[in-house]
């Protein structure tokens, strides 16, 4: 692992556990993202209607018109009590405060009235007395809200067991309630809160608590005051966490379990509104009576009223986006205990998101920095899609509340950061590497490099390269008449001509030393067809010093032309940056760097321009080539091949170079066998060469003088040829 990896993945656990820490912390805005998200998926798939014995007798707007604007007088409510015990309502629960005395009463009118005596007033009916006297050994269920004011707090009814350790403080707390009327309080039969979702700053209802507590006494909501009562049942049956106190589980309502949240809350898992869920007041209130219709709807079941009235504002926000009357979640409660089909957020999913942020987010910060962003980037996107998929899951077949947004947001805030860290120290990279080699590469290479693991370093590898050495002909004479700035103006127009091509077919640029270049090929990184390709470059620089040179370039004037030799060699060096630890420079060290300088060296005696070794000539198949003898070059034990390249493949599938090279393997006879044809095989060679290539003609000329070079050179090929 490199330092740089090494900083990025220290910078991306940093972010990894700032995002796990902030996510056990649990700000409001990530409870309303996953609340949001656990809504949709209740969108997507909402408990389906199922006819219960769960109805909602609603003081609508058709009750209203028909009976007077609310509030109604008590002893119409009583009515209401007796038509609905009547028609056989297992459980009546009023979602209704009955705090205040009822104004409507006679006895209350009458007192009112200035000089009225208060003997006459107390004969007449109180309202409150007959509401009081119609709940009396009926099942019905008052409501009490919350307050601010007072300490006051309602009766039980019920009596609580427990098992495992206490949950009494778990639920929300309840400071004061709203204090009934103290007959009404006595004769219900069950009493229970009416809140929704108390201290919840959200509109939507998610989660009802069907307990609240003071610190000493649970009080039951409405919704299950009204199960219990339905049910005859006495007691509460509550599970708390074995080995932890404040945690509720589950609890048992008569025959019924329901599974909670750690604070005693029933996740919601609400079906569509609908119309068979309700009946009018006014249907129920009616002079001549209920209808069979209403009355058989009405007969075992848990009856609810409320209101829908818009006026009343008792409206609500349910996870479907629906706008209900709050009454009816209230119904909707008791329909998803009967029905079983519950919502669950276990105790443990916080933890386990918790640690899921930890452990994929630390996954993601070591997949980024070792593999490329579009790696990186599938291997995020799977991880997305197994949150999603795990999650929903999760909801669809076991009712299991699990956030996946936490991780996937966590995920991608760790893998954008870990991808931009990596993207900026590449770039940074990328730029060096472009300072240390954009002089001396061609674009292809450069890209190459740039994409490469490895980094620039001090050292080298040993490579198989080919070498090119190119000096300029006759230069002391050209520096000696020419002014000092002139030569370096003369220098620069040279190699800049001459080393575009190096660039252009692969190679790498090394150095400048003085008059000459030295280049290779095949490293920083492989380049197919090297050998070739330094051909190529070394053809291209003849042609280009061609134009120069007729174009007056270099300002010498008619008649005066600069030539170049140069030499060209393949085999193993070492190639890498060498030089200091704060500065050095990428170039290639060797054998085969001696051999091609040594090559380029002998253009003078050969009177060739460009000079091959067998090795480089090997694989440069298909170039026009002429062998040129077995030079000694400085410094080795044996003789070196060499062969004149004449010119590229077009040069050698021409006619004429056939046959020149027919008349060259004549003359190199000659030459062995001290043949006296041998002045008459140049004459002819010098002209059939002057119809391929200028420059061969000095060649031939110095030919006779080295018959030793093609002797050697013979009897290594014939040598070669017998093995």
């Amino acid at each position: 692992m490199t330092r740089v990896q090494q900083i990025g993945v220290v910078i991306g656990l940093a972010i990894v556990a700032l995002l796990t820490i902030l996510r056990a912390d649990d700000p409001g805005i990530f409870k309303l993202i996953r609340g949001v998200t656990f809504d949709e998926y209740q969108r997507l798939v909402p408990r389906t209607f199922e006819p219960m014995p769960v109805r909602v007798v609603d003081i609508d707007e058709t009750s209203l018109r028909e009976f007077g604007q609310w509030p109604w007088p008590r002893d119409r409510m009583a009515l209401l009590v007796d038509r609905l015990s009547a028609m056989g309502a297992s459980a009546i629960a009023f979602d209704i405060l009955f705090a205040e005395p009822d104004r409507l009463s006679p006895r209350n009118v009458v007192a009112e009235v200035e000089g009225v005596d208060p003997s006459l007033a107390e004969k007449l009916p109180d309202n409150d007395e007959i509401f009081a006297r119609a709940i009396a050994e009926k099942p019905v269920v008052l409501g009490f809200g919350l307050s601010n004011v007072g300490n006051y707090r309602p009766p039980v009814k019920a009596g609580f067991a427990f098992t495992g350790e206490s949950p009494v403080s778990a639920p929300p707390y309840l400071g004061a309630s709203t204090p009934l009327r103290p007959q009404l309080e006595a004769n219900a039969a069950g009493l229970g809160h009416i809140s929704l979702n108390p201290g919840n700053p959200s509109p939507v209802v998610r989660a009802v608590p069907l307990f609240l507590t003071d610190g000493e006494q649970l009080y039951p909501n409405l919704a299950i005051e009204a199960l219990r009562v339905a049910q005859g049942a006495s007691t509460y049956v509550l599970s708390g966490a074995p080995d932890r106190a404040g945690i509720m589980t589950s609890a048992k309502i008569g025959d019924f379990v329901v599974p909670l949240t750690a604070a005693g809350e029933l996740w919601l898992y609400v079906s569509p509104d609908r119309a068979e869920r309700y009946i009018s007041a006014r249907q129920v209130l009616a002079a001549e009576g209920a209808s069979p219709e209403v009355a058989a709807a009405i007969n075992g079941s848990i009856v609810f009223v409320g209101t829908s009235a818009a006026g009343l504002q008792d409206i609500r926000v349910t996870a479907l986006g629906e706008n209900v009357p709050g009454v009816s979640l209230h119904a909707q409660a008791v329909e998803q205990i009967l029905s079983g089909h519950f919502l669950s957020r276990p105790d443990w999913a916080d933890g386990l998101e918790i640690l899921t942020i930890a452990v994929l987010g630390s996954l993601l910060v070591v997949v980024t920095t070792f593999v490329s962003p579009a790696v990186a980037l599938i291997c995020g996107l799977l991880i997305t899609a197994m949150a999603l998929v795990a999650s929903w899951s999760s909801f669809l077949y076991a009712g299991l509340l699990f956030d996946p947004l936490a991780p996937i947001v966590s995920g991608s805030i760790i893998h954008f950061a870990a991808t931009s860290f990596k993207i900026l120290v590449i770039d940074r990279e990328r730029r060096a590497v472009r300072r240390a080699f954009g002089h001396y590469l061609s674009p292809s290479l450069l890209h190459r490099i740039e994409h490469t693991r490895d980094p620039l370093r001090l050292g080298g590898d040993d490579r198989e390269l080919t070498v090119m050495f190119v000096d300029v002909r006759n230069f002391t004479e050209i520096s000696e008449r020419l002014a000092p700035t002139d030569v370096v103006a003369f220098l620069n127009t040279l190699l800049d001509a001459l080393s575009r091509h190096v660039v252009a077919n692969e190679g790498t640029l090394d150095k400048f030393i003085g008059d000459s270049i030295m280049a290779f090929w095949n490293a920083p990184v492989d380049v197919a067809d090297h050998e070739t390709k330094a051909v190529r470059a070394a053809l291209a620089m003849r042609e280009t010093l061609a134009e120069l040179n007729a174009g007056d370039a270099f300002g010498f004037g008619p008649g005066q032309q600069v030539g170049i030799g140069i030499g060209i060699h393949t085999g193993l060096a070492c190639v890498g940056n060498m030089g200091a630890k704060t500065r050095f420079n990428y170039s290639a060290v060797g054998d085969a760097v001696n051999v091609a300088a040594r090559l380029e060296s002998c253009c003078k005696e050969v009177g060739f321009d460009i000079l091959i070794s067998d090795s480089t000539a090997r694989s440069a198949r298909g170039m026009a080539l002429l062998e040129a003898g077995a030079i000694p070059l400085k410094g080795k034990s044996s003789r070196t091949q060499i062969l004149a390249v004449v010119g590229d493949e077009r040069v050698a599938a021409s006619a004429e170079f056939s046959a020149l090279v027919v008349t060259h393997q004549q003359l190199m006879q000659a030459l062995l066998a001290h043949s006296k044809n041998t002045r008459k095989l140049i004459g002819t060679a010098k002209l059939r060469a002057a119809g391929v290539i200028d420059g061969l003609a000095e060649f031939y000329q110095r030919v006779s003088g080295r018959t030793d070079h093609f002797r050697e050179a013979n009897d290594r090929f014939e040598k070669s040829a017998a093995d």
